[in-house]
């Protein structure tokens, strides 16, 4: 995958976990144009390993002299989000891929619902900027374990004026999603990025209300899981490659040397997907791609956030 080389133009502590970095291109050109809801994959080279994270771009899309993320440090890091945090600074040139959008608007949308939970309201920066731009209806619904903990609050006010909801946990405020999705009018989409159990509440209330699936779109990137150690045999390339504990499979593959496809490196393009060929324990599913039925198949796997349970795997690849 070709990478752009950039330099970190400006760091902000935004809250006590969350850093905002600003990326400008090395060579001073303009970077690459992205819409609403893209992501972008940093390379990160620390202690001889390489780290390779997805940031959804924040700011406005038609604005390309630079490109905006925020990170918030994981409290179980396997290094990468620690890394961000502790070791990049103003100044230093990092890789970054182009960008890619696994999260896009519908265009053909009567209104959108946007619905963040934390850190998840990185993806609709940019998706407020189009909406804005495009004269669409929409409501932008936050919520927050606390108001000091909140990112953007004030941005976001200013931004989207009315068509901001904020919903402060420790204040007692709550998201009624049951009342929210019930009165939608016909041609109504939504749209969820947060934690695993927001993530899956919206998803299960739009189903049960009847929405069709076409207008219900969510976006999650999952860290690789720690787990225990494997090897894992690639049949193309003849190869044995040993997984260690806190590396992803993906990770120990391109640490070999081996060439693997990629785009979201979180468990949701479906871009990595492997053949299993054996296998001798099971697989252990992180990913939010394959069915079910496919995973209980153990023929399939996503080698950036699943595992094997038992010693010994056989791909592909």
């Amino acid at each position: 995958m070709n990478m752009i080389d950039v330099k970190v133009a400006a760091i902000k502590q935004v809250t006590p976990l969350i850093k905002h970095f600003t990326f400008v291109k090395e060579d001073g050109s303009e970077l690459p144009s992205f819409s609403g809801g893209s992501h972008i994959v940093v390379a990160l080279d620390a202690d001889g390993r390489t780290y390779r994270n997805p940031y959804s771009l924040m700011g406005s899309p038609t604005e390309t002299d630079a490109y905006h993320i925020s990170v918030r440090r994981q409290e179980n890091s396997r290094g990468g989000s620690a890394f961000m945090h502790e070791n990049v600074s103003v100044g230093m040139t990092l890789k970054i891929t182009h960008p890619v959008n696994l999260f896009t608007l519908a265009k053909m949308a009567h209104k959108h619902i946007l619905i963040a939970g934390g850190i998840g309201i990185t993806p609709f920066m940019s998706q407020i900027e189009d909406l804005k731009r495009l004269g669409v209806e929409y409501e932008l619904h936050y919520a927050f374990r606390s108001y000091a903990q909140a990112a953007f609050v004030d941005e976001l006010k200013k931004s989207c004026g009315s068509s901001l909801y904020c919903y402060g946990d420790s204040d007692g405020e709550r998201l009624d999603m049951q009342g929210l999705l019930s009165w939608q009018p016909l041609g109504t989409h939504v749209y969820v990025c947060g934690p695993s159990p927001m993530v899956v509440s919206v998803i299960e209330t739009a189903r049960n209300l009847g929405w069709p699936e076409h207008s219900i779109h969510n976006e999650q990137f999952l860290s690789p899981p720690v787990g225990e150690p494997f090897k894992v045999q690639l049949a193309k390339s003849e190869i044995e490659v040993e997984v260690p504990a806190e590396m992803s499979m993906l990770e120990a593959i391109e640490a070999a040397g081996v060439k693997a496809e990629y785009l979201c490196r979180g468990g949701v393009c479906g871009r990595c997907e492997l053949g299993v060929l054996e296998h001798d324990g099971g697989l252990e599913h992180h990913d939010h791609f394959l069915t079910e039925s496919e995973k209980a198949s153990c023929r399939k796997i996503m080698p950036c956030v699943s595992r094997s349970k038992g010693k010994r795997l056989l791909l592909d690849l």
